[in-house]
Order: C-alpha cells, then structure tokens, then sequence
C-alpha cells in the first residue's frame, strides 16, 4: 500500500459552515483576538463576535467603547459581526443559531480552565461545540491585563494591538 506524505501544497482551506461565536471582554481587543477571528472565519460563515458583559471584572474601556475598537478592527469584513450578551455564552449561541463557540488557547494553564467550560456547554447544550484554536506563536505571550498593564506604564505595545487601539491606549494613560 503507498504511503502519501501529506504537504501544505496538498492541503486545501477548510470550507466554511454555519456561524460561531468568539466571546470574550476584549478590554482591549488585541492582535491575537484578530488573529483567532480571522482564522475562525477559515471554518465559518460568520463569526460575531460577543463581549461578554461581566459585572465580576471592572474594564478599563466601557462595553460602547470596546464594541466601537472591536468593530474598527473588521469594517470591511462583513462575516464578521460584533454584539453584546451577559448570561451563559452557550444560551447566547442558541439564540444566535451558532454551530460553534470559539476559544483561543495561550497556554496549558488557559487550556485547563476552558476545557472544563466546554463540557459545561456541552452538557448545557448538545448542538453547540466548542473549538479551541491555538494562539498564534507571535501572539502567545499577550493579553488584555498585559497589554493593559505595559501601557499603564509606558511600555511600548505598539506591534501587539491594531493602531486605533493603541491610540486609545494612549488617550487613556494619557502618555
């Protein structure tokens, strides 16, 4: 029986099915949140993107502001669409008509804490599953906190988030 080595040549782009959902508090949204919503939509039709209002967390930008840095990022993307929800994120899916909820993964200890939400979504609702999209290499190190916490002191970010963020950033550490 041959063996086929399989190659980047022979693979072909995932077709597109149905609608996912990317929650997230995206306090601020930065390049590896753009980066997880552009290879999303390699899979999906669509992808809306769900800022998740959590009364537990005290952001730096209000829900209007973080909804207006996240769209900036995708005005030409029409498959991309960005909404608010509080509740359970599997609920909001249901009632979006998502197939898939989309988590980006940094690390081991992100993958710990997601994989125990993603049973609970699965045992909340059946027809929702969860995919786990790795960060890419050049974003893995980064987060909103830290990202928030090097502008908050001056560091230079530039690079790690999309410009208009980066601005915004600015205007609010005023530096």
């Amino acid at each position: 029986m041959p063996h086929h080595i399989v190659t980047d040549t022979d693979s072909q782009p995932a077709r597109p099915s149905g609608i996912a959902v990317y929650p997230g508090t995206f306090d601020p949204i930065t390049n590896g949140h753009v980066d997880i919503i552009k290879r999303s939509l390699r899979m999906f039709d669509q992808v809306i993107v769900a800022l998740a209002i959590n009364t537990a967390k005290a952001p730096l930008f209000t829900l209007e502001e973080r909804v207006a840095l996240v769209e900036q990022c995708f005005t030409a993307n029409s498959n991309v669409t960005v909404d608010t929800t509080g509740g359970l994120i599997v609920d909001y899916a249901v009632r979006q008509k998502a197939c898939a909820i989309v988590r980006g993964l940094r690390a081991v200890s992100d993958f710990d804490y997601e994989f125990q939400l993603a049973l609970m979504n699965r045992k909340l609702e059946r027809r929702v599953q969860t995919v786990f999209l790795m960060t890419g290499f050049r974003w893995i190190y980064i987060s909103s906190s830290i990202i928030k916490d090097a502008a908050r002191h001056g560091g230079d970010i530039s690079g790690m988030v999309p410009a208009h963020v980066l601005a915004a950033l600015k205007e609010k550490f005023n530096n």
